[in-house]
Parts: structure tokens; C-alpha cells; sequence
């Protein structure tokens, strides 16, 4: 929901970085691939409740993630950047919950799972789509930069950086943040298959 929004704001900054990224002939895979570990590093860090450190490795990660798009729009866009950009993500998304189910399993660990299975249908109800809009050549108006076609929804990637985000603040209070993020997620979940089946069905 705020994603259009926050790619407007964060764009000249990525943007800037890209332009001197792209001068010392570092690729967009890369950056994605750089920004992925860096995202990792925050499950041990989770894992050892080191919570404030991982909190800045989850948006030093969210920055590389804007940063490879930058670049990839400087140099050229591939279908095998898109892909691995989406793959990491989904990656990055469910490993940092994962963290906070190692950080206190007894607490954390049915919370946890809850919210990784809301992401599971998140997940497959956005690449589902897009494998099928790509399909039938319906692009997006919204968010015409993406790779794919890009299915919005209540929470997308900007909502679930300030849900991970609030997690590593608040990491006492995990559980409760999780249900309700969860729910949040299917909400987005129940109108994503709604709308894109409809969408599908009359196209």
C-alpha cells in the first residue's frame, strides 16, 4: 500500500548511489546478492537477541534492495535479475522471522510460524499472478518499472520493513506484533486472490 510512495521518496538517494556504483562496474546481481547476505546476517544476530544490530542489517539490506533496481534501470533490466531479486527477498522475508523464533523458541516459535505461513501466501498469490499477467501481457500501471507485473495489496515490502522493523524494537512484544501482522497479511492475501482471479477471468 505505501510501496509507490516510498519508492518516490527513497528514489534520488538510490539513484545517486547507483550512478557511482555503475562507474566502478559493479552489477545490479551483485548488489542483490551483496544486499542478500547482508540481510542473512541478521538472523544470528536475532539468534543472539542483538536486536538493535539487527535492525540495521535488516535496512541496510532494504537499501541494497533499492539500490539494485537503481542500477539495473541504469544498465538494463534482465528477466534473471528480476527473478533472483524476488527469490532473495522472499528469502531474506521468512529468514528474519525465523530469527525471532531462534531468539526465544518457547515465546517466539508458534508466532513465528504463523506469520511465515501468511507469507507463504502472500508470496505465492503476488508470483502467481505474475507469472500469468506476464502470460497474457497485462502490465502494470501502478508500478510499470517492475520486472513483473507487481499485485499490490494491504502489506507489501514497505508495511513488512516496519513490521520486522517494530519486531527488533519492541522483541518482547513479538508475539502479539506477529498475530496482527499476520492477520494484516491476509487480508492482503483474501483481495489478492479475488482481484486477480477476477482480473484473469475477463481478460
Amino acid at each position: 500500500m505505501l510501496d509507490k510512495w516510498t519508492l518516490g521518496w527513497i528514489k534520488p538517494l538510490t539513484q545517486k548511489i547507483a550512478k557511482g556504483f555503475n562507474k566502478l562496474h559493479i552489477s545490479p546481481n551483485q548488489v542483490t546478492v551483496v544486499g542478500f547476505l547482508i540481510g542473512m546476517g541478521a538472523i544470528p544476530a536475532l539468534w543472539q537477541q542483538q536486536y538493535y544490530l539487527a535492525l540495521g542489517l535488516i535496512l541496510l539490506n532494504r537499501l541494497f534492495d533499492g539500490l539494485d533496481g537503481a542500477l539495473a534501470r541504469l544498465v538494463g533490466p534482465s528477466d534473471a535479475g528480476g527473478y533472483l531479486d524476488i527469490t532473495l527477498d522472499f528469502l531474506f522475508y521468512s529468514g528474519i522471522v525465523w530469527g525471532f523464533a531462534l531468539a526465544d523458541p518457547s515465546k517466539n516459535a508458534l508466532a513465528a510460524a504463523t506469520l511465515i505461513f501468511s507469507f507463504v501466501g502472500t508470496g505465492s498469490s503476488f508470483l502467481a499472478f505474475a507469472v500469468l499477467a506476464t502470460k497474457r501481457n497485462i502490465n502494470s500501471i501502478i508500478y510499470p518499472q517492475k520486472s513483473f507485473y507487481y499485485l499490490g495489496g494491504l502489506t507489501e515490502g514497505t508495511e513488512t520493513i516496519i513490521a520486522l522493523s517494530v519486531f527488533c524494537l519492541f522483541p518482547g512484544h513479538f508475539p502479539i506484533l506477529a498475530y496482527g501482522f499476520a492477520g494484516l497479511c491476509w487480508i492482503t492475501i483474501i483481495s489478492r486472490i479475488i482481484g486477480g482471479y477476477y482480473t484473469l477471468k475477463e481478460t
